[in-house]
């Protein structure tokens, strides 16, 4: 089976042309003042409490992995992967950390980002959304080629960019993880928006499961589950009808089961009452 390009490769193998700023693959020091954030970077949040934890080990033990960046022809470095351990490292004061380079261009840049911080699980399901819309609309990728670079299905794509579509109340839910992304694929069912944000607030007030809020969107939206078909007569019972309606001339109705039944005669008139009864009796 041919190896799919993407999280199985790592970082590395993804960005062809790559040099160690020291010989024999090791990092150098690069003054911390002198990197810049990446603008493709589609992480736009960071936990205030993940990066002071991840401060004060950096300040007893260091920046352990070293920072992959990009040089540019201005003096400066972009970053491509390990922003959090850049944001930490500056909190806790230090001046140098230790770099990888990588040449990357644009598109690059964009998916290497998008990769490390998939393989991290750092991103909400919106950023990770926004990150391939750019992909799809910037560099022309399907969402086939996105699904092989990321390490994902097409299906698990195409549901990630469909979250773009929901209302605005819904997508702020989804980012304070007040719900998941099954809840949200679920309320976008309702077309309109303030349909959408009537029914989130009773998802969340009743802590609805994603299969209740499924079919709490069917309701709103009208539909209804289709009725259960009863089961039909047997052909002993259906015979037995037929010569029920001939000889009494009229409509007969027949429900027979194992201990017994019932036998129902239908009559549009007081004469037909009339007549049944001189045959009956």
């Amino acid at each position: 089976m041919p190896q799919r390009s993407g999280l199985g490769k790592g970082l590395d193998a993804l960005i062809p042309g790559g040099s160690s700023a020291v010989s024999g693959g090791g990092a150098s020091q690069v003054s911390i003042d002198a990197i810049v954030r990446n603008p493709r970077q589609p992480r736009h949040t960071f936990k205030e409490a993940e990066l002071e934890e991840l401060a004060a080990s950096i300040r007893e033990y260091g920046v352990i992995q070293p920072i992959i960046v990009s040089p540019t022809s201005g003096g400066t470095y972009i970053l491509i992967a390990g922003e959090r351990r850049w944001q930490a490292a500056r909190r806790a004061g230090l001046r140098t950390v230790p770099v990888v380079f990588r040449d990357a261009n644009d598109q690059q840049l964009l998916e290497l980002a998008l990769i490390e911080n998939i393989q991290r699980a750092d991103l909400d399901p919106l950023e990770e959304a926004d990150a391939f819309q750019h992909l799809v609309s910037e560099f022309g990728l399907s969402h086939e080629a996105i699904a092989q670079r990321v390490g994902k299905s097409r299906v698990a794509v195409t549901n990630t960019l469909r979250l773009l579509d929901a209302a605005s109340a819904v997508k702020q839910a989804l980012v304070d993880g007040k719900i998941t992304e099954g809840h949200a694929r679920g309320l976008m069912a309702l077309t309109s928006a303030r349909a959408q944000e009537v029914a989130l607030h009773r998802v969340i007030n009743l802590d609805l499961s994603v299969r209740q809020t499924e079919l709490l969107a069917r309701k709103l939206s009208g539909h209804r589950p289709p009725a259960k078909k009863k089961p039909g007569h047997s052909p002993d019972v259906n015979d037995m009808e037929k010569r029920l309606r001939a000889s009494l001339g009229t409509k007969v109705s027949l429900k027979h089961g194992k201990k017994g039944g019932a036998l129902t005669i239908f009559y549009y008139s007081d004469e037909e009452l009339d007549g049944l009864l001189e045959k009956l009796l």
